[in-house]
């Protein structure tokens, strides 16, 4: 019997990790249900009008990134307050944050702010620097809150620079 390369080993052991997990997104720091739950909270934070929102640009994608390294002290804090974020949408209208209509998420977002008020200024903090911050750390994507405000790209060394007046009436 012939031993397995390590190269073959190591990619048969991640790929056969890959398929235990329920939701095979990419993330570094939160469970699936716990990005659902974020997402629909940014969405109720920073909502899409005729530009798009917190949720659209990647904010959960910014917090995933930042607990995974410098937030990571935070973590515990997350884990706590989408699980009472989660708990509140099942108790106040049996479902999943997720899957609440825009009004009845912003309840229980109104109720987190009223309820959980360092988690929500936490999470308000967190979802604006993801925002309005740079794309390179997540968040902001396509330039999407700097493209709102008309604010021209920084240079990144190696990139090119995008025309920010792309789609956008002058």
């Amino acid at each position: 019997m012939r031993k397995p390369s390590r190269r073959s080993f190591l990619a048969g052991a991640v790929l056969g990790t890959a398929g235990c997990r329920r939701d095979t997104g990419a993330r570094l720091a939160l469970t699936g249900e716990e990005a659902r739950t974020l997402d629909a909270i940014c969405d109720r934070l920073i909502p899409a009008d005729q530009d798009p929102g917190a949720a659209a640009t990647g904010a959960v994608v910014f917090i995933d990134r930042q607990l995974a390294g410098p937030y990571a002290r935070y973590r515990r804090a997350y884990r706590e307050g989408l699980a009472r974020a989660a708990a509140l949408s099942r108790k106040m209208f049996g479902k999943p944050l997720n899957e609440l209509t825009g009004d009845r998420r912003l309840a229980v977002v109104t109720r987190l702010e009223r309820d959980a008020r360092p988690f929500f200024e936490m999470v308000l903090a967190h979802t604006m620097q993801g925002f309005y911050g740079s794309p390179r750390h997540g968040g902001n994507r396509d330039y999407a809150s700097w493209r709102m405000l008309r604010v021209p790209a920084s240079p990144v060394r190696g990139r090119i620079l995008y025309d920010l007046r792309q789609g956008k009436e002058s």
